[in-house]
């Protein structure tokens, strides 16, 4: 999977189980950011729990992203899918990859949110990883619409 966003070169982490994560910084629309993953034989980053997430960002800190960033993962809402405030990813869920599906629950560790998505349930939606940088130097992160 890969994550957009422009390193000095070609930055990639692999978990043991064998999910690799590449950064890729451009500024491009969502459909353009997928594309050019799939070109790469990959998709759009999904996260399935916080191992995966803190791989996630210690690659983009490892690509030295500016903050603040959004960065597209493979984070989307259908037309025919509501928001519910209730649930980590707020009726959002993970584009599948090379067939794969991704877990359709996520730890409620992984439902931060930057800001609320608008509640709907009659227009598509994806969502990035957004990133910006604490007073101690850190990052901080949440999925934003």
């Amino acid at each position: 999977a890969c994550a957009l966003g422009r390193p000095p070169r070609a930055a990639v982490r692999c978990l043991p189980a064998g999910t690799c994560f590449s950064a890729h910084l451009h500024n491009a629309p969502y459909a353009a950011a997928s594309g050019a993953c799939g070109r790469r034989r990959g998709g759009l980053a999904w996260v399935s729990g916080e191992p995966e997430l803190r791989l996630l960002l210690g690659l983009l800190a490892e690509a030295a992203v500016p903050t603040p960033a959004l960065l597209w993962v493979g984070l989307k809402r259908n037309a025919s899918a509501c928001t519910h405030g209730e649930l980590p990813l707020r009726g959002f869920s993970w584009e599948g990859v090379g067939g794969r599906t991704a877990p359709p629950e996520v730890p409620a560790a992984l439902g931060r949110w930057e800001k609320e998505p608008l509640r709907s349930c009659l227009v598509a939606r994806c969502a990035g990883l957004h990133l910006a940088a604490t007073p101690e130097g850190g990052p901080r992160w949440g999925w934003k619409e």
